[in-house]
């Protein structure tokens, strides 16, 4: 204890001494800086205000990267609404309920499959939209103004004949637009959300002609039991592998993909 004591006081004793020899040196010794070297001045290139991205004008270009970058977030769901990707799910859906199966097929089965039949049906539309707008931008051929109308034209051609007159007379009401002469006349600011609103219609309605044998299954079946009092037996025991077994029997995959198909025909 006393040894620290002893080295506590020591070391107290040297920084003051210390810092009386150098105030009393102070007057007497300079310190002299030590010179940094400079970085070289930039070209004088104008004002701050000059300094902007080509395109963007005095907008800030990270404000501008931002927005791009939440605009490519929505381009996948956009492009899922604007192709028979809604309508597919939505009949598969439906289709699973009405066999009474809950995760077979799995969802991503599902998902996946309409994709594929998405890919199958616009790919006519993304060929015309790659030989017209793209591959001509591309080329430098025309401008990105003009690249617009040739990319959005074939697809106005494609979803113009599943939109439903109410859908179009509904948007077109609530955008408070000029009642439109025919069908070319109809903004897309009004096409788009019509024709999602009509394929999720058209979805439903095919469910719903879906669900009516196997509901009557399932009532059948219902009867039967309860008539014979087998009431502690559920009826979706039996009436589950006699719906399947009714739509394997039939090729109910074919029939229903072959319907889909027909249905964009």
């Amino acid at each position: 204890m006393k040894t620290r004591i002893l080295r506590a006081g020591l070391v107290i004793v040297l920084l003051l001494g210390t810092s009386v020899v150098c105030a009393a040196a102070g007057p007497h010794v300079s310190v002299q800086p030590v010179p940094i070297p400079s970085a070289p001045a930039p070209p004088e290139t104008g004002s701050t205000s000059d300094i902007h991205i080509t395109g963007l004008g005095n907008s800030s270009a990270a404000l501008w990267i931002a927005i791009l970058l939440s605009f490519l977030t929505l381009i996948p769901s956009l492009l899922l609404c604007l192709t028979p990707f809604a309508r597919i799910l939505v009949v598969f859906h439906f289709l699973r309920q009405a066999l009474g199966l809950q995760t077979t097929p799995s969802n991503q089965t599902l998902i996946g499959l309409a994709l594929v039949l998405t890919f199958f049906l616009i790919q006519p539309t993304g060929l015309s939209i790659y030989q017209n707008a793209v591959a001509p931008y591309q080329r430098g051929s025309i401008s990105l103004q003009q690249a617009w109308p040739k990319a959005v034209g074939p697809l106005r051609s494609f979803m113009l004949p599943y939109v439903r007159e109410k859908d179009v007379a509904l948007f077109v009401e609530l955008a408070k637009e000029s009642r439109p002469r025919d069908s070319n006349d109809i903004s897309m600011r009004v096409l788009v959300p019509a024709y999602i609103v009509s394929e999720l219609h058209t979805g439903f309605l095919i469910g719903a002609v879906l669900f009516l044998p196997f509901l009557v299954i399932d009532m059948v079946v219902a009867s039967v039991t309860t008539s014979i009092g087998m009431l502690q037996l559920p009826p979706v025991v039996i009436s589950t592998p006699l719906k399947i077994l009714l739509f394997v029997m039939v090729d109910g995959w074919n029939l229903v993909i072959g319907s889909l198909m027909r249905s964009f025909g």
